[in-house]
């Protein structure tokens, strides 16, 4: 054999393992979750209750729900890939200033979730967390808004797809994920790596609620466009927040920007 063979043979060698470590890893590298509760919404002086409930498959879920007196709408918060609920405590404290009561769960894997996250489990964690609303605290579809941030809105999107909430927030998302991968790893053929797929434009193009999409034009992770093309497929009463900051911490960053905006959205519905 040929030098030329010889290089040939050990550059495909070493491409398939690469792509053969790829498919094996997915799913660490689109889950990060961590079994570490940093605190609770006590001390941040907020009142809660603990909810414990099963998916459809019987795995227990964690979750806690943070009431307001005069709340007029509940909002079921999907929280990203990193962490746990834990982590979202600057969420929560919003949401009660803008008296808005909250349910916030972990996905399986997550916090004092039990399991171990796949796209279908966190399907089935987040209807769970539906189930849990509509049934045992008894409140009606038109009372709930979904909202989700970056992972937590592909979540979101698939449970507005499929029923009727009152509103659907989509914030720092991507079109799907095999779009974002792609876009990310331009060399690698993703169609015939990706276990995972995540369709929020599908979901959202089915979506019969009023949706609001936020998005910072300085993501660094997902770009604006996705943002826009989301907005674009939404077939009813629709509208586009721009923020600031990256990725992680645009909510925080965008300040009154942030607050403002969807503190409208949701007086509005």
């Amino acid at each position: 054999m040929s030098v030329l063979l010889w290089i040939l043979f050990l550059f495909a060698l070493i491409y398939g393992g690469i792509l053969l470590h790829i498919f094996l890893t997915q799913r660490r590298r689109v889950y990060l979750p961590s079994r570490k509760m940093r605190t609770i919404p006590a001390y941040f002086g907020l009142r809660f209750e603990t909810a414990r409930f099963q998916a459809s498959d019987g795995v227990t879920l964690h979750g806690w729900f943070v009431p307001h007196d005069f709340a007029e709408r509940v909002v079921l918060f999907c929280h990203g890939n990193r962490g746990n609920i834990s982590e979202y405590m600057e969420t929560l404290v919003m949401f009660q200033e803008m008296k808005v009561a909250v349910f916030a769960f972990d996905y399986r894997g997550y916090g004092l979730s039990e399991g171990c996250p796949d796209e279908e489990g966190t399907y089935r964690d987040v209807e769970a967390a539906w189930a849990y609303l509509t049934g045992r605290r008894g409140l009606d579809p038109s009372d709930i808004v979904v909202m989700g941030r970056s992972l937590g809105a592909a979540i979101a999107s698939h449970l507005a797809a499929r029923h009727a909430p009152r509103a659907l927030i989509l914030e720092s998302t991507f079109t799907s994920l095999h779009a974002i991968a792609a876009e990310h790893h331009p060399h690698l053929p993703v169609s015939m790596l990706a276990r995972y797929r995540y369709p929020v434009l599908e979901n959202v193009a089915r979506a019969a609620c009023p949706v609001l999409v936020i998005h910072s034009r300085e993501d660094e992770v997902i770009p604006f466009a996705h943002a826009e093309r989301l907005y674009e497929a939404a077939r009813g009463e629709k509208a586009l927040l721009p923020i600031l900051g990256n990725h992680y911490q645009g909510y925080l960053a965008s300040g009154r920007l942030y607050r403002e905006g969807l503190g409208d959205f949701l007086r509005h519905h």
